[in-house]
């Protein structure tokens, strides 16, 4: 499609801050096509080394590009942005990063894989030293300015939106962004080219890429928090081959989240010639974390679904 805008990567910024200038107004309905940079800012690139890696400035991570001002948004109102097209760069990167991730006590050493994909997306990218993941790209962060004064990470997500990682903000779907400040003012970055559920390491296939979006307002809305709705099924493009499932089960979620992955890296290391490191980082970008039971007290069950398409 052609878009009425085009937003370049270099119009970007660190934080949320409602007096940022907007780089553009827009009405509902128009569309836009946002360049992003990957999630560490440009640090990191096709050749990038695990030097690069541990020399990151944690200062410069997540940008996003924006803001983009939306006529007409008021607070009450909800933005609503659907994503129209991907045009992906066609290299990606995924790292344990200490301190960061789901098992950070489990993997205290910094570890960088660099992916090489299919620009078209139609075919899976492929790890080393064995392993294969089905392509999704979807927007990681994207979010409106909060009503509060100051600048705000853009690391945790809020209600107003920001690093939401819900991996279904992929093409034909559609986001809700609840509006604080009048314009909105939208920015959306930490673009990626595929991730499982629960994003466990901490990073996914971490890629630069250009998002077309149409921009639209739903007045007196008042959502509390981000709504999406879907253009069709979500995971049919790797559910053919059937999945691997462990279980962590308790009364603490989180700690049956960590059950459940790391049950998942031990059989995976035990049936393939994987580290337990890079097994963790494939987990990341491909496997889904899901409650599957929480009513049964005083024990809820955790589920961790693998694809058997990756591991062939």
């Amino acid at each position: 499609m052609t878009c009425n805008h085009t937003i370049h990567k270099h119009h970007h910024h660190l934080g949320w801050d409602n007096t940022i200038e907007p780089v553009l107004s827009v009405a509902p309905g128009q569309t836009i096509a946002v360049e992003t940079i990957d999630a560490s800012g440009g640090q990191l690139h096709a050749n990038a080394t695990l030097e690069d890696l541990t020399a990151l400035d944690f200062d410069k991570v997540n940008p996003v590009t924006g803001p983009i001002h939306v006529d007409g948004a008021e607070p009450g109102d909800a933005v609503a942005i659907t994503f129209d097209a991907f045009h992906a760069s066609g290299w990606g990167w995924t790292a344990n990063i200490p301190g960061f991730g789901l098992l950070a006590d489990d993997f205290p050493d910094a570890a960088l894989h660099v992916w090489t994909y299919d620009t078209g997306l139609s075919k899976p990218a492929l790890f080393s030293p064995m392993g294969q993941v089905a392509l999704k790209p979807f927007v990681g962060t994207i979010g409106l300015a909060l009503a509060e004064k100051g600048l705000h990470s853009v690391v945790p997500p809020r209600r107003v939106g920001g690093n939401l990682d819900i991996r279904d903000n992929c093409r034909g779907s559609t986001l809700y962004l609840p509006v604080e400040v009048a314009g909105g003012l939208l920015s959306l970055g930490d673009t990626h080219a595929a991730q499982g559920d629960g994003e466990i390491c901490g990073t996914a296939i971490e890629s630069p890429m250009t998002v077309e979006i149409t921009v639209d307002l739903v007045k007196n809305a008042n959502f509390a928090f981000p709504r999406l709705e879907t253009g069709g099924p979500v995971t049919n493009h790797i559910d053919g081959h059937g999945y691997r499932v462990t279980t962590g089960i308790g009364p603490d979620l989180m700690q049956s989240a960590r059950d459940a992955v790391r049950q998942m890296i031990d059989w995976i290391c035990a049936t393939a010639k994987v580290s337990p490191v890079d097994a963790y980082m494939l987990c990341s970008v491909s496997g889904d974390l899901r409650i599957s039971e929480i009513v049964d007290m005083p024990n809820w069950v955790v589920s961790f679904y693998f694809p058997k398409s990756v591991l062939g």
